[in-house]
């Protein structure tokens, strides 16, 4: 007699997950027409109580002359929120009755196992044992396929994994498998082979494609296990959600300007390095935006700001990228600015990719020259005006949080004049340094000498700007070290203490020290790294951060003493008008890095408002905590504070918050055609000739050992004398400057922050290399040579280092 509770359920009769994950994805892989082999489902079974039904079903399936798999389809396995991988037991090759109880037996244990209890336990998950009796398929080849990739968290990939015969030797991890990626257009992007291929190409994107539809069916990314039988036919054994995926990494993603747009991280990837919130994207990267196109309105190559728009960036997987084809406007309707010129300035290379727009009649590119240029050089009265504005902004402080987000929105206008003044006074100093620039390489080439000795030449020449705003900054930071390291007491205080600790307390000390510390912070205190984010705190909001550097500063200093770098020397024997061409642009360098503290002043009170307003959605239970308030777009927050159940708004706010560590992974190429697409992380390559070649930002000699850092967390690890490899700087990496022999940088220019404050420690600098972060290794020996733009590697490190994540 059947016991309650204990039945026989066909896969058709499946329709919820009360019966397990397994026999939910079985059952609507075959309502939707894909090729699964037969199968039953024995509920809440029990070995000791079994339907009476069941030896006959299980006749009618062993008449095909096939072995039967038996493997569990728990209560919570296999669904959205736990896979329940490997808690469970299952039975392959099961022929015959005896064999079948005997598996019914040996998997309903499982549930009982101590691994499996612990593991329902954790997850909150309780529930009956339910179990699949499948057919088996003579498999020449199986594996698993994911619809989105899981390592990178990227939905444009599909994975595959292959191994000949059956697919149990992958899931158990005895055999190695093929790997393809597949892009979302069915090319093969990427292919490891384990031994000989078990599939070929037409399988594998057949494989992916019939994945990709049931993804289609079911609304989420899939885990779908298949086996491809003796007649070429693709059989599904199992799909269920990826459980381990963080959020849609493209989920915020702008429009795509136009498919042969050339998108770029040159430039922008200095001034908002990495993977940022969209809160960031959305007010950072939105008053950028209205800088530029507000340039373009200006000089009459667009009529009007198009705020929904974006035009001149685009953010993508949660990048900010340049749309180099929207800047060609430049080139065509200016006078004395050429397609090749504005590709070098952006790009450091002539961009192939980038298509010439017609030229302007003569008369308009006047007209326009004329307009760009009064624009340009009447900067300064809006620099005046952002000075009176600043005199009265304070960091928004409502303690309400709808006024505090009335707040917020007029301080988002005062940002994106800010940055607006900060892009005119920029656009100076770039034109002046292009300028002078052009000017040395002509004469270099005239006079018999390479354009490279030109470009290094003009490098030189901007040598000696005297208050830039970063170097003077670190000046002042540099002065606070160097009081310390004077005081043997305060000294061995100050490194035998927590880092936070060490500068909260100096911050009280009293005394000289501390009055010099004080008088950096209320200078400096809203600078430091990726200063443009919103999440991101600043020096005087990080004390960790900042007394990390700190400590780092000061044991080199007890170590080296107090060693003066000597700037490099001024060329000598320059004309006039390169003399005042250089003069021009050293006062460009000092205008342009002001107008950066300012606007950075400003996103920094910014920031600071955004948290606030965290902290009271979190107080009122609006949100689960203050820092969520990031990951809503600045457009969502009027929903967010205006509606009773923002419980969608959250859960979506959580999930990009899950994807931003997934983002910050993500490489790009230079350049994109089109929506930009991450590409794998290379491996190390081999440098030809043992030389590295970039573009000279500050001459100079010196060998060197080599740290990589790709992160400035990474940064912390650097020693006296070492060569500094690194993606890209900003500011917040500026201090380490009094620690390295040399810098050398994957993108930038002669007009980098880096490059600026670099010349003026006479640091030989070498910049837009294109990727020494990915050929050199910490340890490695070369010699940098700032005149040249070289970097030559002399010897391998003896044990290869790569920068560790962090």
């Amino acid at each position: 007699m059947q016991q309650p509770g204990s039945e026989l359920v066909e896969l058709s009769d499946v329709i919820d997950a009360r019966y397990g994950g397994k026999a939910l994805g079985l059952a609507t892989l075959a309502a939707a027409g894909f090729s699964v082999p037969a199968a039953f489902v024995l509920a809440n079974a029990d070995a000791a109580a079994l339907p009476t039904g069941l030896e006959a079903r299980y006749a009618r399936m062993a008449a095909s002359g096939k072995a039967v798999a038996v493997r569990s389809s728990a209560s919570g396995e296999d669904g959205a929120e736990s896979s329940f991988a490997g808690q469970y037991e299952s039975v392959l090759g099961v022929d015959g009755y005896d064999e079948l109880l005997a598996a019914i037996r040996h998997c309903a244990a499982s549930a009982s196992s101590e691994r499996a209890t612990a593991y329902r336990s954790a997850a909150g998950i309780t529930g009956a044992m339910h179990l699949v009796v499948q057919e088996m398929v003579d498999a020449r080849a199986a594996g698993v396929v994911f619809t989105a990739d899981p390592a990178s968290g990227r939905r444009d990939l599909c994975v595959v994994d292959a191994v000949p015969g059956l697919a149990e030797s992958l899931v158990d991890g005895s055999a190695s498998s093929d790997h393809y990626e597949v892009d979302r257009s069915g090319r093969i992007v990427d292919r490891q082979i384990a031994s000989s291929p078990a599939l070929v190409d037409d399988e594998v994107m057949a494989v992916a494609a019939g994945a990709r539809a049931a993804e289609a069916r079911w609304g989420a990314p899939l885990d779908l296990e298949w086996a491809i039988d003796r007649t070429g036919e693709i059989r599904w054994l199992q799909a269920r959600p990826i459980t381990t995926l963080p959020g849609d990494l493209s989920e915020m993603d702008s429009t795509v300007a136009g498919e042969d747009h050339v998108y770029t991280r040159c430039n922008i990837g200095e001034m908002m390095p990495g993977a940022f919130c969209p809160l960031t994207a959305s007010v950072s990267g939105r008053a950028i935006e209205y800088a530029m196109q507000m340039v373009q309105v200006t000089a009459g190559f667009q009529d009007t700001y198009q705020k929904d728009h974006w035009l001149q960036l685009g953010y993508f997987s949660g990048h900010l990228f340049l749309n180099m084809t929207e800047g060609t406007a430049l080139s065509s309707g200016i006078l004395g600015n050429s397609l090749e010129q504005y590709s070098l300035s952006i790009a450091g290379r002539v961009v192939d990719e980038l298509v010439p727009k017609p030229p302007k009649p003569f008369v308009r590119r006047l007209v326009n020259t004329v307009r760009l240029t009064t624009f340009t050089l009447s900067a300064g009265r809006a620099i005046r005006r952002l000075d009176r504005d600043l005199a009265r902004f304070e960091a928004p402080s409502a303690a309400e949080p709808t006024a505090l987000l009335t707040e917020l929105d007029a301080a988002v206008a005062l940002y994106d004049e800010a940055t607006l003044t900060h892009v005119r006074s920029s656009a100076r100093s770039a034109v002046a340094a292009n300028v002078l620039e052009q000017t040395v390489v002509r004469e270099a080439v005239r006079a018999g000498r390479s354009e490279d000795e030109g470009r290094s030449r003009a490098a030189l020449l901007l040598v000696g700007a005297t208050n830039i705003e970063s170097a003077v900054m670190l000046e002042h930071l540099d002065d606070v070290v160097a009081r310390l390291a004077a005081d043997g007491t305060e000294a061995e205080a100050f490194l035998e203490r927590d880092a936070a600790e060490a500068v909260s307390r100096l911050t009280g000390a009293g005394g000289p020290i501390s009055r010099a510390f004080n008088g950096f912070l209320r200078r400096h205190g809203h600078r430091g790294y990726r200063e443009l984010c919103m999440r991101d705190p600043s020096w005087g909001d990080d004390p960790e951060g900042l007394g990390t550097i700190m400590q780092a500063m000061l044991r080199a200093r007890l170590l080296t003493g107090d060693e003066v770098r000597a700037a490099p020397s001024v060329p000598e024997g320059v004309s006039r008008a390169v003399r005042v061409l250089a003069r021009l642009a050293r006062a460009g360098a000092r205008g342009r890095e002001a107008t950066k503290s300012r606007m950075v002043l400003v996103a920094h009170r910014l920031g600071r408002g955004y948290r606030l307003l965290g902290e009271q959605l979190a107080a009122t239970g609006r949100l689960p905590d203050a820092d969520l308030v990031f990951f809503f777009d600045r457009s969502e927050l009027p929903d967010l504070l205006g509606t009773d159940d923002a419980g969608d708004l959250v859960d979506r706010a959580e999930a990009r918050r899950a994807a931003l560590a997934f983002q910050a992974r993500l490489e790009f190429p230079d350049v994109s055609v089109g929506k930009p697409v991450p590409t794998r992380p290379k491996p190390p390559e081999p440098v030809e000739g043992g030389v590295i070649s970039g573009r000279s930002a500050c001459g100079g000699v010196v060998e060197g050992t080599v740290r990589v850092a790709t992160t400035i967390a990474q940064a912390r690890d650097l020693r006296p004398g070492e060569v500094l490899v690194a993606p890209v700087t900003d500011v917040g990496w500026t201090p380490y400057f009094t620690l390295i022999a040399a810098l050398v940088t994957d993108i930038g220019s002669s007009v980098s922050h880096g490059a600026v404050v670099a010349r003026e420690y006479g640091l030989p600098c070498v910049v837009n290399t294109q990727g020494a972060t990915r050929v050199l290794c910490t340890g490695d020996r070369v010699r940098v040579d700032g005149d040249r733009g070289t970097v030559t590697l002399l010897d391998h490190a003896s044990v290869p280092s790569s920068p560790t994540s962090a």
